[in-house]
């Protein structure tokens, strides 16, 4: 049992030989894992600093994305308000061009009105032409300018001619020579008219 417990030099020695490369090996991958670590280390200094120089790219594209987005809807919108402020002014005044067209049509039904005749069949189906002619246009916005009686205003009435008239205020129109039309808030036509002095 003595014998067991004691070592021999040789024996020593021989365990010591053995332990010397582990320790080595010990050693080696002690002074081995701090490159390693600072191998690592910069591989994931590496990887950050590329996924941050991404994530700012990525960024800027987005911010580049939001701009176009805000133009475009704001091209967009300002589109729209104009197509339907297009549509409304359409709605309101298309038939200006056909109410120019048909007014010289009114005009003569008047004079064919104004005129004497002997045929009263006649002159009562000009009656109800002019009528149903002036009753689609009205329904359409086309109305008469009122002008007889009232101030001159250069914007609706057209002077023709100027005549002093007694108890008369200058620049009041004191005869209609052709009636004048307005659809909706627009001139269709001008009221020629004679003024005072």
């Amino acid at each position: 049992m003595d014998q067991e417990t004691k070592q021999t030099p040789e024996e020593t020695a021989e365990k010591d030989t053995k332990q010397e490369p582990e320790k080595e090996k010990e050693k080696e991958t002690e002074k081995h894992e701090p490159e390693k670590c600072d191998k690592k280390a910069d591989k994931e200094h590496a990887k950050m600093e590329e996924l941050e120089k991404k994530n700012k790219e990525l960024e800027e594209k987005v911010a580049v994305l939001k701009n176009e987005y805000a133009k475009a809807y704001a091209d967009t919108e300002n589109m729209r308000k104009r197509l339907n402020k297009e549509h409304e002014s359409f709605v309101k005044y298309h038939m200006q061009d056909f109410a120019k067209e048909v007014l010289p049509v009114l005009d003569n039904c008047e004079r064919a009105l104004a005129a004497e005749t002997s045929d009263a069949a006649l002159h009562k189906g000009v009656e109800m032409i002019y009528n149903q002619l002036k009753t689609a246009l009205n329904k359409e916005g086309v109305t008469e300018i009122d002008a007889l009686g009232k101030p001159f205003d250069g914007n609706w009435h057209q002077a023709l001619m100027s005549e002093h008239k007694d108890g008369v205020e200058p620049g009041i129109v004191i005869e209609v020579l052709q009636k004048g039309y307005k659809l909706n808030d627009r001139i269709v036509r001008a009221a020629m008219v004679k003024v005072s002095e």
